[in-house]
């Protein structure tokens, strides 16, 4: 039993919002925006079923401000899907959490930079 119910037990800080997502598997591509992010995982929607452990091809862009300019980069790691729920909100959608389980140490470092550069939410 958690004694502190309202400590996040997560281990890696997450930014809320939207960044464009590509997931794909030998039979389906679905582009979509993440609802957060993490260094080792992701939530977001999608316009179909896709069933827990099914295994995915990610691809992810990340806008960096660095000074007066935007760099995209781009993200790309195998993940999991861990959980599938109904969206309450939309009946043709559902919500996937994601765990990225073959990401470089590369890849994870820009992705914990990226969400330390939000301070937890998008612009």
């Amino acid at each position: 039993m958690n004694k502190f119910p309202d400590q996040d037990r997560r281990r890696h800080r997450r930014v809320e919002g939207n960044i464009p997502l590509k997931i794909s598997t030998g039979d389906f591509d679905i582009v979509t925006e993440t609802k957060n992010l993490s260094r080792t995982g992701a939530f977001c929607r999608v316009n179909q079923y896709v069933e827990p452990m099914t295994k995915l091809k990610i691809h992810l862009l990340l806008n960096f401000r660095r000074n007066k300019k935007i760099l995209t980069k781009k993200i790309s790691c195998e993940g999991v899907v861990v959980r599938t729920e109904s969206n309450p909100k939309d009946d043709d959608s559902y919500n996937i959490a994601i765990f990225f389980n073959e990401i470089s140490e590369r890849a994870a470092d820009t992705l914990a930079k990226f969400v330390e550069s939000t301070n937890g939410k998008l612009a």
